[in-house]
């Protein structure tokens, strides 16, 4: 699954904090990785885990 590009070229502080709290928003299990170059950010990655349960093979 591929996020759609966006421009963070002249964004201010409070921009990218407002995407820095989007890719955390409704994340559970997870990382989120934000790359620089020479001091500006580039990149924002969002990586999601999802935390199965094995079936419950008690019988009562």
């Amino acid at each position: 699954m591929s996020a759609p590009l966006r421009s963070l070229e002249g964004q201010d502080d409070a921009a990218l904090l407002r995407e820095i709290q989007n890719a955390l928003h409704g994340l559970r299990f997870g990382s989120v990785e934000i790359t620089l170059h020479n001091g500006q950010v580039v990149q924002i990655e969002r990586k999601e885990k999802f935390r199965l349960q094995p079936p419950n093979n008690r019988t009562s």
